[in-house]
Formats: C-alpha cells, sequence, structure tokens
C-alpha cells in the first residue's frame, strides 16, 4: 500500500484550496506553519507545508479528494491539546484545522441530544447542556481548550471516566467526510442500534486516520443536583493505590477518584499558589468525589468512604465545603501537566491497568527511574486503573527517537501488559506510541486494522504514519 509523501504538494494545489475555502484561511506563512507544526507531545515539532481551515463538510469534501487523487497527506486537527503526536503533521503536507466549525448546532431536551460541530471547546459544550439542568460527564483535564472533535479522536476520559464512562459512552452518530471526499453518517440518533456494522464507534478513537468528523451527536444525561470532595493524604505511595481498589470493593462507587503523588503535588502546588497544606510526610494525595441528588446520602457515602480509610496510614481528610474550595482542589490535579512539563517532565505515559493492580504498577515505575536514571511523578484517573507517567532525563527531551528511552518504555509496558493492562487510556498512540503496539498486538490484529484503513483510506492519505505503519 502506496503511502503519502510530501512531494505531491504544488503551487496549484495551494491556489486551489484558496478557491475552496478562500484565501484569508489559508496559510502558507512561517509563522502559522510554525503554530500548527507542534502539540502537546513532548517536545515535538514537524512544519506543515500548508494550513487549511474549512467551515463545512462540504469545503473538507472538496480538499480531501484533491489530496486523495494527488496522495497528498493531511492531518486533521482540533485545539492542539495532544499528548501523543497525533495532530503532528510528520509528513508535511495538509494540516486540516476544525477551528472554524464551532458551533452548538441543537440542544434536544426532550431527547436528552446534543448536536455539535467539532470545533466547540469541550467545557463550552458542558457548560452550554448545564444551563438546560443536563450533564455531559467526559471531561479531560485540557476541557478549557480542547475540542469536542479532539475528545472524539482520541476516545477521550477524565476524572468522571469512573463513574459515567468515556467519550465512546456518549456518541450517537456522526457525520464524517471520508478520504475519498464522501460524505456519510454513521449511524442514527436513537439509544440502541442493531443495524449493521457499528461504523461510529469505529470512528471514535481512530485518531483521524479514517476520517473527518465534521459533526456530532452526543447523548446526555440529567445534571447531578450536588457533589461532595474530599482530600485524602497518605503516608504510603502504594496503600493509595491499595485504598482505590479497597473502595470499589466496598461497594462505593465515586464520580471521580484522582492519585496524586507528592512529587507532583509539591510542583503544581507552588505552580498554582495553592494553600492547600502538602507536608514532608504525605507521599500522595487521593481527590475523592461524589455526587448525585440527595445531599444526606452523598454524606452518609462520604463518611463511610472516610471510615473505610483509617486502615490505612492516612494524614487528616480535607473536606471542600465549598465551590471555591472545590475549584481549589480540582486546579491541583487539572493543571498538573502543565506544571511538571514546565520543569522537565516533558515525556508522558498513559498507562492503564486493572484497578486492584495500580500498587504494583507504581512500584514497577519507581523501580525503571532508578534502573534507568530517569526521575519519574505518577498522576492519573486511579478510579479506573489509569495511570499517567511523567519522566524527566537530563538532556533527554523526548522519548521519540531516543534509543535508550525506548529500550526503558519497553521495559514499562511490558510491565503494564503482564499486569492486564495496556498502553495507553485515553492519549491514544498517534505517532510517539507506535513502536509499542507489538508489546499489546499479534499480527493477526495488525492485520485487520490495515485492512479497515485500507477500506477507508486507500491512498493513505489520512494521517498517515500513525497509530501503526502500513505494509506494501
Amino acid at each position: 500500500m502506496e503511502t503519502a509523501t510530501t512531494a505531491t504538494l504544488t503551487a496549484q494545489h495551494v491556489e486551489a484550496f484558496r478557491k475552496i475555502v478562500g484565501e484569508q484561511f489559508v496559510f502558507v506563512d512561517e509563522e502559522s506553519l510554525n503554530n500548527y507544526a507542534h502539540d502537546e507531545t513532548e517536545n515535538l515539532h514537524y512544519l506543515p507545508e500548508v494550513v487549511l481551515k474549512p467551515r463545512t463538510a462540504e469545503e473538507i469534501s472538496a480538499i480531501l479528494k484533491i489530496c486523495n487523487k494527488e496522495k497528498i497527506p493531511v492531518t486533521p486537527r482540533g485545539a492542539g491539546t495532544g499528548l501523543s503526536g497525533g495532530a503532528l503533521p510528520h509528513l508535511g503536507g495538509v494540516l486540516l484545522s476544525t477551528e472554524r466549525m464551532n458551533t452548538i448546532l441543537e440542544i434536544d431536551e426532550r431527547n436528552l441530544q446534543v448536536t455539535t460541530e467539532p470545533g466547540v471547546i469541550t467545557e463550552v459544550l458542558q457548560n452550554a447542556v448545564k444551563e438546560k439542568k443536563l450533564f455531559y460527564p467526559p471531561d479531560p483535564s485540557s476541557r478549557g481548550s480542547c475540542f469536542i472533535g479532539g475528545n472524539i479522536a482520541e476516545n477521550s476520559g477524565g476524572p468522571k471516566a469512573v463513574k459515567y464512562g468515556v467519550v465512546k459512552d456518549y456518541v450517537l452518530n456522526l457525520e464524517v467526510v471520508l478520504p475519498t471526499g464522501e460524505i456519510i453518517w454513521t449511524g442514527s440518533n436513537v439509544l440502541k442500534n442493531s443495524t449493521g456494522y457499528n461504523l461510529t464507534q469505529l470512528l471514535v478513537g481512530s485518531e483521524g486516520t479514517l476520517g473527518v468528523v465534521t459533526k456530532i451527536v452526543l447523548r446526555l444525561i440529567p445534571l447531578p443536583e450536588y457533589d461532595v470532595l474530599m482530600l485524602v493524604p497518605f503516608r504510603n505511595l502504594e496503600q493509595a493505590g491499595e485504598a482505590v481498589s479497597a473502595i470499589f470493593r466496598a461497594g462505593f462507587v465515586p464520580s471521580a477518584m484522582e492519585l496524586m503523588e507528592i512529587d507532583s503535588l509539591r510542583i503544581v502546588s507552588k505552580f498554582v499558589g495553592s494553600a492547600i497544606e502538602v507536608t514532608d510526610d504525605t507521599a500522595a494525595h487521593l481527590i475523592i468525589e461524589v455526587d448525585g441528588n440527595n445531599m444526606d446520602v452523598l454524606m452518609g457515602e462520604m463518611e463511610a468512604i472516610g471510615n473505610l480509610l483509617t486502615q490505612y496510614d492516612i494524614g487528616e481528610i480535607y473536606f471542600a465545603d465549598d465551590a471555591q474550595q472545590k475549584a481549589e482542589l480540582w486546579k491541583l490535579r487539572r493543571r498538573v501537566a502543565e506544571a511538571v512539563k514546565l520543569i522537565g517532565y516533558t515525556i508522558e505515559e498513559d498507562t492503564v491497568v486493572p484497578r486492584a493492580e495500580l500498587p504494583a504498577l507504581i512500584r514497577g515505575v519507581k523501580d525503571l527511574g532508578k534502573k534507568f536514571d530517569f526521575e519519574v511523578v505518577c498522576y492519573g484517573h486511579a478510579g479506573d486503573g489509569n495511570l499517567h507517567i511523567r519522566i524527566r532525563k537530563e538532556g533527554v527531551p523526548n522519548s521519540h527517537g531516543n534509543e535508550a528511552m525506548t529500550i526503558a518504555l519497553r521495559e514499562l509496558f511490558t510491565i503494564v501488559k503482564n499486569l492486564g493492562g495496556t498502553i495507553s487510556g485515553e492519549h491514544g498512540i498517534g505517532l510517539i506510541q507506535k513502536p509499542y503496539m507489538d508489546i499489546v498486538f499479534r499480527e493477526a490484529n495488525f492485520r485487520l486494522m490495515r485492512e479497515i484503513k485500507k477500506a477507508f483510506d486507500p491512498n493513505n492519505i489520512l494521517n498517515p504514519g500513525k497509530i501503526f505503519d502500513l505494509t506494501t
């Protein structure tokens, strides 16, 4: 199967793109190209040859017809908050930004659905439906800047996933432009559908390799009236991991359960100027939230969870009493990735294991840091076993292309696999996790995925070279 290259883009192609989207939405200047040459993945930088900002599915269709015919690589991009290199134009070609497709088209209160374009910021969509007393739970840490279309591409999760599920659990239907330029709807706006193959769910999490999503229909649920939040300091990191499983075994289902080890907590506390006390004997904090419509029930749950945790070596539990205190706690968690990256923890891995195996994963990560001489901090969605691992090693800003770091990460992902987990929970594979896919998949898996890719994208123009390589 032929791989698209950058050799086919010409001035005539650029002029054709101008006729499709308008001259003001075609960018070839150095500043614009540099702005779209990176996302939040490590310190990687790849220049596209042109940046296009279409407004409609029809414009995208016209662009892809040209690119498909001429075998020009196209990299779809949302807000550029990705962490796996999925939006990096590493082969040059066309960078296709969806930022102008930013309208919430309809909030259907009767059927608890919302129809939106992909360039809407996730938090904007959440706030819009919240005004109608409705709830769209998936809330990645970058929700204030990431696009809902990017969330679809990566099957994003976030803190609420532990109780409410991830993006795939809310997507009913998608309008998609195929690499050939054809425009289709993948399903139907219904809660049950056994009509043919589930193309909707195939597109969710496909990282822009199968089609460009232009409209999204999401199911909503009623907004919980109350939530209660507490912060629990642990003097032992492994005990914090063990407590996560114990809470669920006791019959509780928190709406969020987040882990932050002490190093990450110190870094982000200083970064945001938090008043939360971090004592020297603390090894980790768990942020635990419950939500619902009966405050007495929620307070009873929190009291019972607090009593359960007394079997562990914990410090004084901190209860967030009002909206400001809750926001203070969530600010710590949501900004930790930004804080640790700024001081050199540029390499991030997005591992996920069965939640009871978190202590073993944490032990393994710390041992690897000693073995390969790198510093490591851990935080993440402990409630669903999703641990984000941030690595800092002097002189090594990127794992991608670094032989020594590749060896270390192969050991890490082997540990994850042996614990029954996998190499990405919500960030996707993109470019930088691609070398490790063989750890979790057999050749039969790759064969099926290659055939799917070929069926959707016969000329391999759409985000080529992401997730896995194609054989000729």
